[in-house]
Formats: C-alpha cells, structure tokens, sequence
C-alpha cells in the first residue's frame, strides 16, 4: 500500500516537474512543424512516411500523458478546465480520420492549442481574456445598439441609391463593419457615398470616431485591467503564503531562547551541588 503511495506520489511529481512540462512543450512544437510539413506536397513526397511517424509517436506521448493524468488526479482530473481541454484535443486526434469523419484529419492542428495548457504566461492570458467577458459583454451590448441604430439610419438614408450597400439592415451592418475597420472605407464607401449625398461624411466620421477609436480602445482597456488584476491577485496570493514566514521564525527563535535558558538553570543546578558542603 505504501509502495503504491509512494509511486503515484513520484509519477505526480514527475508529471508537475519543470522537465516534464518543457519536455510536453517540446513535443507539440514538434508536432506543430509536422502537421505544417504535411500542407506542402514537396515534403510529404520526400518525407512524408517519417512526418506520419513523427506525427503518430507525437499522439501516443499526448495520450500517455492523459492516461497518467487520470491515474494520478482521478476524479480531481476534471476539476481543472485545462484538463478537460487537453482531454477534449486528444480525443479528437484519436477519432478515425476516414470515411465521413475525414474532415477531422485537419482538426489535428488543434493539438497545438495545447501550449495555451501548458505554457504558464499564455494560461494567464488566455485567464486575462475570460476574466474580461464581462466587462466585453457590456461594451459588445453597446456596440451592437449604435450598429443596428447606424444601420437604420443608413439603410433610409443611402439605401435607396446604394442598394448593394445599404439595400437593408444585415447589409448596412455588414458595409458599417468595414467602415468600423478602416478597410476602403474612404475610397470604397465613403467618398463615394458623397458624390451622391455631399453631407454624408457628417454620418460617418461620427460613426468612426465612437466605433472604432472609443468603442475598441474601451474593450482594450477591459482586457488590461483584467490581466492587471490578475497578476494582482496572484501577487497577493504569493504573499499570503510567504506571509506565515516571519511568524514561524520568530517562533523558532523563541524555542531556541527559551531553551537556552533551561539549559544555563539545568547548568547553574548542577554547578550547585557539585560544590562543597551542597
């Protein structure tokens, strides 16, 4: 039982070790040249039996290392959303990519998402980012009320002599969201939108201006102070635990005082009787 114990406790300690996990991250960006090797046909006809084998031995590693996972953690295992995550892209890879499942055989690429599992700073990111949906949700609200509102606008105001544009409102959003994005919106939709109606820049540069430059920046700052407080909250955490510290030593030095003292009585008692006459 204690051998058994004992054996988990070391597999634990080797599946959380440093070694381990670059050793992981090593494989997949493996794993990642491969499956990118694989898109070109000059290299699958000179190398393409030893990018399969590469890519199978890749799989088995990741496979292993679920199962010894779920040996170690056990039910714990699906407690963490990594876990799952890694469990859900290996499950993948390991569907037959044949017949009317074919399709998967490109999903194999996703074995490279697992270096958001892996790597620590990118979990923090990828952490940042679902801690900020939110405070996004909010600004998204927002912003999908001033498009459907823009888009009604345009759609009665230009709909009528630019159709394919602003024909309707799925279509006026959609020509909007270019604008939104700088892409031709001057020479493609803008300037000759104007030819047309002269005042129609007093629709867009309004347009822009809350879109793209306050809208936008706004989501940025969500996701700033997101990872902010983040590495707050884990500073806070790393000093909560290093806190205790001080307290055990000067604990321990308050033994070591007071054993001294029992020492120096014990010492002065012997001293006295080993005198003359005691």
């Amino acid at each position: 039982m204690n051998t058994a114990a004992t054996n988990m406790g070391g597999l634990r300690d080797f599946l959380e070790s440093r070694r381990f996990t670059n050793f992981i991250t090593g494989v997949i960006l493996v794993n990642a040249v491969t499956l990118g090797l694989e898109t070109s046909p000059t290299a699958m006809a000179a190398t393409g039996g030893a990018l399969q084998v590469i890519d199978t031995l890749c799989l088995a590693i990741f496979t292993l290392e679920i199962l010894a996972k779920l040996v170690v953690y056990r039910g714990s295992f699906f407690r963490s959303g990594w876990n799952i995550f890694d469990l859900v892209i290996v499950a993948i890879a390991l569907l037959p990519a044949s017949g009317p499942l074919s399709v998967l055989r490109a999903m194999r690429i996703l074995r490279v998402l697992r270096l958001l599992s892996v790597v620590p700073e990118m979990r923090r990111v990828v952490g940042s980012l679902l801690a900020a949906v939110p405070g996004m949700s909010s600004i998204a609200g927002v912003m999908l009320l001033l498009y459907y509102v823009s888009a009604v606008l345009s759609t009665k105001l230009f709909g009528e002599r630019f159709p394919e544009w602003f024909g309707s409102i799925g279509e006026s959003m959609y020509t909007l969201f270019q604008v939104m994005t700088l892409e031709s919106w001057s020479m493609g939709v803008v300037r000759p939108v104007m030819e047309v109606y002269p005042w129609a820049w007093a629709f867009f540069v309004p347009f822009i201006l809350v879109t793209t430059f306050a809208v936008v920046n706004l989501v940025i700052a969500v996701i700033v102070n997101s990872m902010q407080s983040l590495q707050e909250s884990e500073e806070r955490a790393a000093a909560g635990d290093a806190a205790p510290q001080p307290v055990r030593d000067a604990d321990l030095a308050q033994d070591i005082a007071a054993l001294r003292r029992e020492i120096a009585d014990l010492k002065t008692a012997l001293d006295a009787r080993a005198r003359p006459g005691a």
